[in-house]
């Protein structure tokens, strides 16, 4: 759908010109519109909490480094096992945040996935050519699940092509989801 269609609604006062499909268009860009501020809003906010625990993250690992040059004394054998200790806890804590910040990002992706599939059928239904056209809904049904990343996604998608219904599909995606599990020291930062 053009970012720039400019559709103006007419079912508070409706005309020989009226259309449902139009009607369907509008409310189906402002659904558009309303995901991509949201994703947007919310993009600048973890962006700004990844540099931050990017850089509590680089910190940690200079005041490890500095506890392993503290001199073989004991009042520093104790400063160390303390400084190590308080390092370890919170840089379980930090790997916990950024794998949350990777989840964010698979949610930012699906979202994404839905625009696009949302704008997509805008297009086809504003199409009379197309909007009739079987051969039309098997193309955007295969441009959509070729859009998923996931197992689990595809499985959902062919689940409710298959007649299943919306609380049996998202049941079967759970039960394909991938196990994630933070991976120790293997965390990506997108």
């Amino acid at each position: 759908m053009d970012k720039d269609l400019k559709i103006k609604s007419s079912a508070a006062s409706p005309d020989l010109d009226w259309s449902q499909v139009r009607e369907t268009i509008l409310m189906l860009g402002l659904a558009i519109g309303q995901i991509e501020v949201a994703m947007s809003d919310s993009n600048e906010s973890v962006s700004v909490l990844t540099d931050s625990f990017t850089s509590m993250s680089d910190s940690l690992q200079s005041i490890a480094e500095a506890a392993d040059n503290l001199p073989d004394d004991p009042a520093s054998q104790a400063i160390r096992s303390t400084i190590e200790s308080n390092s370890a806890f919170v840089t379980n804590h930090v790997q916990q945040a950024i794998v949350a910040f990777q989840f964010y990002d698979r949610l930012v992706q699906r979202m994404d996935h839905v625009c696009r599939s949302i704008d997509s059928l805008a297009e086809l239904i504003s199409d009379t050519g197309r909007l009739y056209n079987p051969s039309e809904w098997v193309a955007i049904q295969q441009y959509i699940r070729s859009k998923y990343t996931m197992e689990s996604e595809r499985i959902m998608f062919d689940a409710m092509l298959n007649g299943a219904g919306i609380a049996e599909a998202l049941a079967l995606c759970k039960e394909n989801a991938p196990q994630d599990k933070p991976a120790g020291d293997d965390i990506e930062l997108f």
